[in-house]
């Protein structure tokens, strides 16, 4: 993937932000069902994949019936497909609390239970609960294409930056509370979460991570763009290179920031979303102590299925030495 195919998306924050905040809350509908799952360390149970047409929850299975949900971004609706059958639920018109009672007699039609709860997540200043957000919105669909185009630019990058990590990853995915697209790298070293915070929070810093992903930012930071930690942060992160133009180690946010125009800037910004994670590692061995051989080759599958193992080995310790 070295050329771009279309014109760089442009991310307007006052044109985006009204879709942003509606996506945002339905896909915690069918996504209160990931809650069921087992807990995947930094809940990698949770997150949504990015499909050709929006966003899909993994699949569940309840006693009798086996469902996954799919938020078609590009349709304006959400279409659960079981067992028993599938059904459609429109996105186009209505507000949050109609949309949930659709969602509920859908899934209740295939014999499957509705969410365990109905509470709004991570969302500042909203109605506390589905059924409570009333306020009637307005589908718009170029908003709806220009999320999707985002997040299918950036998954791409972050889902071929993770490849060769050897460790313990999650899927690359959006992250239903919060509403990021991350890909994290979880080391095995157990740290002591900060007190005083909700016990969803303190249980996603269980263990080192480094984390790298794509926000499409909010009222208080409206820039769009990738941004990546490294928990627990450790010294010395001023002053650093983060592999691209226009990356920047932000002390008050805490995160190594890349703004999406500066991203669209690059010659090839699949590469640059590499060479990002790559540097934001990088600082996580050189300052935190993390191990440089827990990355493998970068190579596609059709390499890995004719070379010798041996030639394999060779060009990886060749590249960490460099």
């Amino acid at each position: 993937m070295s050329e771009r195919p279309h014109a760089w998306p442009t991310l307007d924050h006052d044109e985006l932000a009204p879709m942003v905040g509606y996506v945002n809350r339905v896909v915690q509908v069918a996504g209160k069902y990931t809650l069921d799952a087992p807990f995947e360390v930094g809940w990698g149970n949770t997150v949504l994949d990015v499909t050709p047409r929006g966003l899909r929850t993994p699949t569940f299975r309840q006693p009798g019936v086996a469902f996954t949900v799919h938020y078609r971004l590009l349709d304006g609706d959400v279409v659960i497909e079981a067992d028993t059958g599938s059904r459609t639920v429109p996105l186009a018109k209505g507000s949050v609390a109609s949309f949930f009672e659709e969602f509920c007699d859908a899934v209740a039609e295939l014999g499957v239970d509705r969410p365990r709860t109905t509470l709004v997540c991570e969302i500042p200043d909203c109605a506390p609960t589905f059924e409570g957000d009333r306020t009637e919105r307005t589908w718009d669909p170029r908003a709806a294409r220009l999320m999707w185009e985002a997040w299918n630019i950036a998954a791409g990058g972050l889902e071929a930056w993770q490849a060769p990590f050897r460790g313990n990853h999650p899927r690359v995915g959006v992250m239903w509370g919060g509403f990021d697209l991350s890909a994290t790298r979880h080391s095995t070293r157990p740290t002591e979460p900060p007190p005083g915070r909700p016990a969803f929070q303190r249980n996603a810093q269980l263990s080192a991570y480094v984390s790298v992903g794509f926000a499409f930012g909010d009222a208080s930071a409206p820039q769009a763009g990738m941004y990546a930690y490294i928990w627990p942060a450790p010294d010395g992160l001023e002053g650093r290179s983060w592999g691209v133009g226009g990356a920047a180690w932000h002390p008050d946010a805490g995160l190594v920031l890349l703004p999406w125009d500066r991203l669209g800037e690059t010659a090839d910004p699949h590469r640059s979303i590499v060479a990002f994670g790559d540097a934001v590692y990088q600082a996580a061995v050189d300052l935190a102590g993390w191990p440089a051989d827990s990355v493998g080759p970068r190579v596609d599958g059709w390499y890995m299925s004719k070379t010798p193992p041996e030639r394999v080995r060779a060009a990886a310790e060749k590249a960490h030495r460099h």
